[in-house]
């Protein structure tokens, strides 16, 4: 039996016990809304109504390992399964952001006004359990039809304003069109006061879980709602470019279709979140340096220019040094692939600029995901099986023997400062492709050159 059926096997092992104590178990959330769509979805949410908390921990306790993941909210799993548990409860806010809420259970409120409190009315359908019966207060089957994301009350749904990047997620990952009332709602909550874990969850999800990322950002331009958050790609918005190279419009268009692009190799990368947050911010740049220079539109070291404004962005959302380091890193060499092979350079270039990267990979995906990510007559053709063969070429090369610092030690040189000068010289050599044998006599070589102006610079041998 796999982990699904183990699940679903013991969802209805729960409902069947509610039922016999009076109650009745309910699918709910998004787990509805996938079975609708046929979409697989593991996470499986169970809200239980009609028997109270401690009814509903005897059941669990006859089922297996009860696990209280939030006991004054009414949360509960069972220990080795993949199943939520929860009575149902109404939230009121009480200050400003997403955490600041008074929850309380109440096992008898009703199945209208627990689903009330959800975000969408998509989100706010109920299937029994056992019967597979769908409880649908707010028309959520219908809008599921139309592919409409619709709030479901208005009071509750301005209380938290993460709901505005759910919604905005939501709409990327479904291809569903938010409901003209539910955006002009959003126009007017602010995301100040959010977490900025939270909004980089949401902003994950869009990312790995869309195959147009685009949308989650430009539902968040509809609602003006880009400037607390993602100001730096709001100043992408009418930043024009070469029309002859760029043709589809502003920075801010020409980063959508990257980010589109990139979602169609983001699986085969090093780390998909972080290619896809290279796709975003590559070009913030062009907002700082666009300027017009013989008659031409032209933005000159966008790609270093905007490395501060990266990092900026990375650091009001996450502490991931590694993250980060990636991102900078790609973004400072994304253009270099294209330049390169359009000049059909030497093996020692290719490699030189494979090396210089973290993931060498994942820099031709962008390279590709660059290019197509616009509309012109006039680029050079993406020489896909140049960049393919040149990094096959520096893979390759990578998995020779080379010079270590062993190896000098082993030649008779002491360890020390100067080891690595010497091991830098000796990488260079191995990027130009200098088997380890020649590599290490030209390196003791260079390091006899040295100690020779080192001595004429200092004919004394005065250190002083």
């Amino acid at each position: 039996m796999t982990n699904d059926q183990r699940n679903h096997d013991m969802a209805k092992r729960l409902a069947e016990a509610v039922r016999a104590r009076g109650g009745t178990a309910y699918y709910v959330g998004g787990y509805v809304r996938d079975s609708l769509l046929h979409i697989e979805n593991k996470d499986i949410d169970i809200e239980v109504h009609g028997i109270d908390a401690a009814a509903l921990a005897d059941v669990l306790d006859t089922l297996g390992e009860r696990v209280s993941m939030g006991e004054s909210f009414g949360i509960f799993s069972l220990k080795g399964y993949g199943i939520d548990i929860a009575m149902p409860r109404k939230e009121r806010a009480i200050g400003k952001g997403h955490r600041d809420f008074e929850t309380f259970t109440d096992p008898w409120i009703g199945t209208y006004e627990a689903a009330k409190r959800r975000d969408f009315t998509v989100g706010a359908l109920m299937m029994d359990v056992l019967t597979g019966e769908i409880t649908d207060h707010f028309g959520g089957a219908e809008d599921l039809k139309r592919g409409v994301l619709r709030h479901v009350c208005e009071e509750t749904f301005t209380e938290d304003p993460l709901r505005v990047l759910r919604l905005a997620q939501f709409a990327a990952r479904f291809g569903f069109s938010p409901a003209e009332e539910t955006l002009a709602l959003c126009r007017g909550m602010s995301l100040s006061f959010l977490s900025r874990e939270r909004v980089w969850e949401e902003l994950r999800k869009a990312m790995l879980k869309s195959e147009k990322p685009s949308v989650f950002f430009e539902v968040l331009r509809r609602t003006d709602q880009l400037g607390d958050w993602f100001p730096e790609v709001r100043a992408l918005i009418g930043v024009e470019q070469n029309p002859a190279y760029h043709a589809e419009g502003d920075v801010f268009t020409h980063t959508m279709m990257v980010l589109d692009e990139a979602a169609k190799y983001r699986e085969d990368t090093a780390d998909p979140f972080a290619f896809m947050l290279t796709a975003l911010c590559h070009d913030f740049g062009k907002a700082v340096c666009t300027q017009m220079l013989d008659g031409k539109l032209c933005s000159r070291d966008h790609e270093t220019l905007g490395l501060p404004l990266v990092e900026r962005f990375l650091l009001r959302l996450t502490n991931e040094t590694r993250m980060i380091s990636y991102v900078m890193n790609l973004t400072a060499h994304h253009m270099r692939p294209n330049a390169i092979a359009a000049f059909g350079s030497s093996v020692k270039a290719t490699n030189k600029m494979y090396d210089a990267v973290r993931a060498p990979k994942d820099l031709f995906y962008f390279a590709k995901a660059d290019h197509f990510g616009r509309i012109s007559d006039v680029a050079a053709p993406f020489r896909e099986e140049f960049l393919l063969e040149r990094l096959r070429i520096y893979e390759q090369t990578m998995a020779q023997p080379y010079v270590m610092g062993r190896d000098l030690i082993a030649a008779g040189l002491k360890a020390g400062p100067h080891f690595s000068e010497l091991l830098a010289y000796a990488h260079k050599l191995r990027l130009a492709g200098v088997k380890k044998e020649a590599a290490l006599k030209q390196t003791l070589a260079y390091e006899r050159e040295l100690k020779k102006q080192a001595s004429k610079c200092n004919p004394k041998g005065n250190n002083s």
